[in-house]
């Protein structure tokens, strides 16, 4: 009985979370271009314009987050901004977003639901994973448009699963077809 109410425990909370790679040095070009009172949460590098050129992405985050937040009311959200490479290893804010990334408690149980960020041959994916016995995931992934030269809403994906039921879960996607073209600039993760 002990063994069985253990192992429903260890089901419901589920496997811990593992921690983030340590985020990358960021060129000091880049460094300069962050506002102030922000700490750098994440970034990656890859070619988000498919001009060969190393581009980022960078996920920042108010030091004091966990304490200013409140998901419900007032959520203090996290800015992505996403710097093009140019010649000379210069680089530009080509978008800040401060909607694409959930907040710190928006995970629910599960705690923050931020776990990372890939990038992909001009595509990139903002990744979550939260909640309690009910489990959620939420891929969004975005695309550049060499004609509009911006980002767009490619993919949003999502999964739903109940811990001690997980074959049961729910997979969803929604593209383009569904949500038409939506800039980078004007998603927004809390609306959708």
């Amino acid at each position: 009985m002990l063994l069985s109410y253990l192992l429903s425990l260890l089901a419901f909370a589920g496997p811990p979370q593992a921690p983030r790679d340590p985020v990358p040095t960021l060129p000091a070009a880049i460094r300069r271009a962050l506002p102030a009172g922000y700490a750098v949460l994440d970034a990656a590098q890859g070619d988000l314009n498919r001009d060969a050129r190393p581009d980022w992405l960078v996920v920042l985050n108010k030091p004091n987050e966990a304490k200013t937040s409140d998901v419900g009311d007032h959520p203090t959200k996290r800015p992505l901004l996403l710097f093009v490479g140019g010649a000379g290893g210069t680089y530009a804010l080509a978008v800040r977003t401060d909607n694409a990334v959930y907040c710190v408690d928006c995970g629910g149980m599960m705690g923050d639901p931020f776990m990372g960020l890939a990038i992909k041959q001009g595509y990139f994916t903002v990744e979550h994973y939260g909640g309690s016995a009910e489990r959620w995931t939420r891929y969004v992934t975005f695309r550049y448009d060499p004609t509009a030269r911006t980002w767009l809403l490619h993919r949003d994906g999502r999964e739903r699963f109940h811990v001690l039921n997980p074959e049961q879960g729910t997979t969803t996607a929604t593209t383009a077809k569904e949500f038409g073209r939506v800039p980078l600039a004007t998603f927004d993760i809390y609306k959708r």
